[in-house]
């Protein structure tokens, strides 16, 4: 099983990790944040995390980001994958993709951002990431 866990505020995280889910196929477990465990990354050898950037370039602070923090022990070795949307900017993910590398994550491919909602060539990238995944 590989979890694709997201949480969206406007609905283009959202629409991204969708898209994902769709690409892995049925090895894909699609969680909101807020549905999301430990046991759900202590189980699987492949992750996916979507959030938007927040505020001043930052993970959404009430739920992704608790989360996030409580989970990165757990990411050693295993393969990840980072996405989200942003309406300004973008930062944020370079700061995010360091983060996990420095937790021991293997970083499948760069993360990917759509600049608010995905176009095409997230959508591709997406799909393309999904393979890597697996």
């Amino acid at each position: 099983m590989i979890p694709v866990i997201y949480w969206s505020g406007s609905g283009n995280t959202e629409r991204m990790a969708m898209i994902l889910a769709e690409a892995i196929g049925e090895d894909a477990k699609l969680l909101q944040v807020s549905e999301a465990s430990e046991s759900d990354i202590e189980e699987a050898e492949a992750v996916a995390f979507g959030c938007p950037a927040m505020g001043a370039e930052q993970l959404e602070e009430c739920e992704f980001e608790p989360y996030f923090s409580n989970i990165e022990a757990k990411l050693a070795g295993k393969k990840v994958l980072l996405f989200g949307s942003y309406g300004w900017g973008g930062s944020y993910m370079t700061e995010w993709m360091a983060r996990a590398e420095a937790d021991g994550a293997i970083l499948v491919t760069e993360g990917i951002l759509a600049l608010n909602e995905p176009d095409d060539e997230v959508v591709q990238n997406l799909q393309n990431a999904a393979q890597l995944l697996k």
